[in-house]
């Protein structure tokens, strides 16, 4: 038997225990009722008005999360290109410290400030303005954006701090503005990384689980808390592995979609500063 065989033999063997053979397991109980094989797990949702609606809400929700990162992470990324020393350290700092906390913990901050004695509430109301933040769909968007924007932020940063910056002023010497010189030269430049960082939070986003649970209501519920409903409280597996089976396919689908018109392979190695 060959070497290398002998190696990653116990590397197969743990992830087809711990995650072929449970997904599997899902796809399988999917397509069970009462143990005989059917389709009416999938016909059971697609049939229902409520389901189908939550469905359309989790693919609402991940867009809206998504452009509203790209629209934050866009000139924190681009300002983060141009400054040096302690203030960069601390904007990388920013992006970087989310990920040494909890996402639990930073979605109880939220709740904690969304609140409506909390001091978010309190400034809109020294301003005149009355939102509902929490329990709304406000307070998930604003919970879900926080926890994604580094996901947005390190793949543009990355992109643009590869950009030539003798670029713009090849372009302001042709008679271009600064302007002008940004929309027609740096930001076409930069967009190989707004699209991987997109990509990247609209996947993540689907599969949301914490935060619409816990800043978020029963009318504002995505998919997930959906399967873990079906499982937790009816013990209906086959149910919910259809649920499962079909956020993963229409995940694939959008992927796909995503691969025919735009090159992601150059997307995500420019991404990656291969250059």
């Amino acid at each position: 038997m060959p070497g290398w065989v002998l190696l990653v033999a116990p590397v197969l063997a743990i992830l087809l225990a711990l995650y072929v053979l449970p997904v599997a397991s899902i796809f399988t109980e999917s397509f069970l009722v009462d143990g005989k094989v059917s389709l009416g797990n999938y016909t059971g949702f697609f049939g229902t008005e409520q389901y189908v609606g939550i469905l359309l809400r989790t693919f609402l929700f991940a867009l809206v999360a998504t452009l509203l990162c790209g629209v934050l992470a866009y000139p924190y990324a681009f300002l983060l290109t141009r400054v040096t020393g302690r203030l960069k350290i601390v904007l990388v700092a920013l992006v970087l410290v989310p990920f040494w906390t909890s996402m639990l913990a930073r979605t109880y901050a939220w709740l904690v400030l969304l609140q409506d004695n909390g001091p978010v509430q309190a400034f809109l109301q020294s301003l005149g303005i009355t939102v509902p933040l929490l329990r709304s769909p406000a307070g998930v968007l604003i919970g879900m954006v926080q926890i994604l924007l580094p996901f947005m932020v390190l793949p543009l940063y990355n992109t643009m701090s590869g950009i030539d910056r003798r670029l713009l002023h090849a372009a302001e010497t042709l008679g271009a503005n600064k302007l002008k010189a940004f929309v027609k030269v740096y930001f076409p430049l930069s967009l190989p990384g707004l699209m991987s960082g997109g990509i990247i939070v609209y996947v993540l986003s689907l599969g949301f689980y914490v935060t619409p649970a816990i800043l978020g209501s029963p009318q504002t519920s995505l998919l997930s808390q959906l399967i873990v409903q079906e499982i937790s409280q009816r013990l209906d597996w086959g149910s919910a592995g259809a649920m499962s089976v079909i956020l993963v396919v229409l995940t694939l689908a959008f992927l796909a979609l995503a691969a025919r018109f735009l090159n992601l392979r150059s997307i995500f190695s420019n991404s990656e500063g291969d250059r």
